[in-house]
């Protein structure tokens, strides 16, 4: 029997957006292998790769549903949300893991910069995350549960790299967003905090160029990580385990690195 079902008296579910792949999808297999129901969202791209963490799922004897919905649209997380109550139960954890860098033209100063480029990125990562945050919120507190919220903010939120002004800026939005939704939701025992990768061996390290991210550049290089180790996503899911496990209840309003020492709090 899962620590979720001993505790609760039932089995927790948990949202995973950005799921397909890379962090999201160690994060949907670490919960599951938890005890946890998942729900596993992406973009329609990623269709064949959010059936097959499904099904990974599946095999770990869990349930699974796969959501198609682009975060920084109010009407897809609000109906990602809805999907994931009618198909599992309930809601009790959300990850919103969904996230670009910096959006189309990759690496450009401020003085440079094309702010409507800079707009893509913002709204995937900040509109995005704030709205996931908001819908999960409500239904935590309808359901009178408590509830564990957890963002994805980045090394590049805990301070500025040159080039990258875009995601950095909205990765410390995360970090605010984090710490002030802390405080709003403690009353109703929904913690809400983020975790902040360093390099970490995703597409976005493996592929120097990657169109679809606007990145083109190597990540180790330009933040100038030198012989800082490179992290897996696992890493980062077994923070999120812990997180979003009961054991964390006093824990809220906190971004925590996961960098090999990029940057000390």
């Amino acid at each position: 029997m899962s620590t979720a079902t001993q505790t609760h008296g039932y089995t927790r579910t948990a949202i995973v957006t950005g799921a397909a792949q890379g962090i999201g999808r160690g994060i949907s297999l670490r919960l599951a292998a938890d005890g946890l129901n998942v729900a596993v969202a992406d973009l329609p791209s990623q269709i064949d790769a959010l059936n097959a963490v499904v099904a990974e799922i599946q095999q770990l004897g869990r349930k699974a549903v796969a959501v198609i919905a682009d975060v920084s649209k109010e009407d897809e997380v609000k109906a990602l949300v809805e999907t994931t109550v009618s198909s599992l139960g309930r809601l009790d954890v959300m990850v919103a893991n969904a996230g670009i860098v910096n959006g189309p033209g990759g690496v450009v100063s401020i003085v440079d910069a094309n702010v409507e480029n800079w707009q893509k990125g913002w709204d995937v990562n900040l509109r995005g995350t704030l709205l996931c945050y908001q819908y999960a919120a409500r239904q935590m507190i309808k359901q009178g549960a408590g509830g564990r919220i957890i963002g994805a903010s980045s090394v590049c939120g805990q301070r500025g790299y040159a080039g990258l002004g875009g995601y950095c800026i909205s990765k410390a939005a995360i970090r605010s967003m984090t710490q002030t939704a802390a405080l709003e939701l403690r009353e109703h025992n929904v913690t809400v905090n983020s975790y902040a990768p360093g390099a970490i061996d995703t597409n976005i390290i493996a592929n120097p160029l990657d169109k679809e991210h606007g990145v083109g550049f190597g990540i180790k290089q330009l933040l100038k990580l030198g012989d800082v180790r490179t992290g897996t996503p696992a890493d980062v899911a077994n923070l999120a385990s812990f997180l979003a496990s009961p054991e964390s209840h006093f824990i809220t309003g906190q971004t925590i690195s996961v960098d090999d020492g990029i940057h000390f709090a």
